[in-house]
């Protein structure tokens, strides 16, 4: 295959997972049908097969390219402490900028608790990363002497991964009255001794 074979396969490779995205924000996983994924993208169901030969298949390079993206517009890849703590503010600055992203993320969180969801072991993974680094995090702020004497940060980053993804199920219910940013700074300003911002 050509160089611009690659890339035309590339983009085509890139516009089916974006239209994958929008109807997993509509229909959620099980509600979606690979070729209603085919119609948004403008291909044939035979055409979106030879990129994605499974309907798991596709879920995953969507999840995938979720976590990438985050990590790379928000360098989530540095060291633990109050700098992660601040980067971790401006994601979320960012899905309330981004509504379709917390509901695709909302949506398929829910349904993949089954443990037959062909994204259960990605929920498990991801939830997995995200306390490891948020106990990596509370454990540097408690050794700076960044974090209140007694708070534990094992119970802290727990209960900080509620909050975030508690806080969004509910501002996406009530955009007008729940402020996600706003709550996660009071939270994790309740657990510092210094100011967030």
């Amino acid at each position: 295959m050509t160089a611009g074979g690659y890339q035309k396969g590339r983009l085509r490779r890139e516009d089916i997972i974006s239209a994958a995205f929008e109807v997993y924000r509509e229909f959620g996983y099980h509600g979606s049908s690979l070729r209603e994924v085919a119609k948004r993208a403008g291909i044939t169901h035979a055409g979106l097969l030879y990129y994605f030969p499974t309907k798991e298949a596709l879920l995953a390079a969507v999840l995938e390219r979720r976590d990438a993206e985050d990590t790379e517009r928000e360098k989530l890849d540095i060291q633990p402490g109050m700098e992660l703590l601040r980067h971790l503010i401006a994601l979320a600055e960012f899905n309330v900028a981004h509504r379709g992203i917390v509901e695709v993320y909302a949506r398929l969180a829910a349904e993949a608790v089954a443990p037959d969801h062909p994204a259960h072991d990605y929920f498990i993974r991801h939830y997995r990363i995200a306390r490891e680094s948020a106990v990596a995090t509370f454990k540097a702020l408690a050794e700076s002497g960044e974090l209140r004497p007694g708070v534990d940060p094992e119970a802290a980053a727990v209960t900080f991964i509620a909050m975030e993804d508690g806080l969004q199920v509910q501002w996406l219910t009530q955009p007008d009255e729940i402020d996600l940013v706003g709550s996660l700074r009071f939270f994790l300003q309740n657990l510092l001794t210094i100011p967030i911002d």
